[in-house]
């Protein structure tokens, strides 16, 4: 898949293998997304690379459907609509889309180990060479993968999920929720008078998910079994019955159009350990500039780890334009570091370094 085939409306998606930008922002999740605005209000020609075929990042894969609350100034948001919302706001300055490609490689043009000063290339899995002046990972938890359901392989695509990507696709539907955290309460919630039935199946007695929110679900029209584990899907062509045993052994049967397998997620960040970069816990290391220790490249949103760092989508937007303004000096050290406020008119908005 090239960036090409994937750009969202409104961007210039990369022609050929070689892209030539100012800035190149890995990671298509929030932060990566309004990384990519940003460094088009300081006139920087910016791609974006993501191994994920959409932008959006965790957002999109895996709660597009859920209320997110903690964005300044939107009371509550679809993940889906917060997605739509940055890829608008960036479109503005047309920053190419690499999608559907992991980057693998940082090298300098020589193909060396890049030295302060040099010109990057990023090299994708998919042979597209990325070349720029500077980069801001915004990873999030790099490359994820959902926890499977045990014994339920034969079942994905024919019943079984692990996402909710439309809540209406459940309408009448008898659903199974399986896990404790806050997606699958929070997929209970929504699903509550949606749904024909909601039954939610947690292995342990307590929930991880937010206290108010199981409140909710319990108070609601969910059936809640807890201390309980789904043994077997059964079905023809389609599934049809889901069999729970309970601490004590026993089992039950109960209806089921859909399984939803909320049971976490296992993340790598893979290649960017290679990069000279300091990892800490599958972390990446970075000071208040939001510099790593390779000179250009920077880092923002939940792959960061310094002191006192609080993983939110609303820090790491903020991460992000200091990332951005670090950037800008990096590649210019004739630029100001805060360029303005952007409701001063035209004045934040640069000539982009590359043409």
């Amino acid at each position: 898949m090239t960036a090409t085939d994937t750009a969202p409306p409104g961007t210039t998606a990369a022609t050929g293998r070689e892209v030539h930008v100012d800035l190149v922002v890995v990671g298509a999740g929030p932060a990566g997304l309004y990384a990519a605005y940003y460094a088009g209000f300081r006139g920087l020609r910016t791609a974006v690379i993501d191994s994920l075929p959409e932008p959006g990042g965790q957002v999109t894969a895996l709660y597009p459907e859920k209320q997110i609350y903690d964005v300044a100034a939107l009371p509550a948001v679809k993940g889906r609509d917060l997605v739509a919302g940055l890829v608008a706001q960036a479109a503005r300055f047309d920053p190419v889309y690499v999608l559907g490609e992991r980057a693998e490689t940082l090298t300098n043009e020589s193909g060396g180990r890049p030295r302060p000063g040099d010109r990057f290339v990023i090299t994708t899995d998919r042979g597209t060479q990325v070349r720029c002046g500077a980069v801001v990972i915004t990873g999030g938890i790099g490359t994820f993968t959902p926890r499977p359901l045990p014994g339920g392989s034969e079942w994905e695509g024919r019943g079984l999920t692990y996402v909710v990507r439309e809540i209406s696709a459940h309408t009448g539907q008898d659903v199974v929720i399986v896990g404790g955290g806050d997606s699958a309460v929070d997929w209970a919630l929504a699903l509550d008078g949606v749904a024909a039935s909601v039954t939610v199946v947690h292995r342990r007695k307590h929930f991880r998910a937010h206290a108010a929110s199981v409140a909710d679900m319990v108070a609601g029209s969910a059936v809640v079994l807890t201390d309980a584990q789904v043994t077997r899907l059964e079905g023809d062509d389609a599934l049809h019955t889901v069999h729970v045993q309970d601490k004590d052994g026993a089992v039950s049967e109960h209806k089921a159009h859909a399984v939803i397998a909320a049971l976490g997620f296992t993340a790598d960040i893979g290649p960017l350990e290679t990069w000279g970069i300091e990892i800490l816990d599958r972390k990446i290391a970075v000071d208040t500039s939001m510099r790593t220790r390779v000179a250009g490249v920077y880092a923002a949103g939940d792959i960061t780890e310094y002191p006192g760092k609080v993983r939110l989508i609303s820090v790491g937007f903020g991460e992000a334009a200091t990332a951005v303004n670090n950037a800008a000096t990096y590649l210019d050290p004739d630029k100001p570091l805060f360029p303005g406020h952007s409701s001063d008119g035209a004045e934040g908005f640069g000539v982009p370094l590359v043409h």
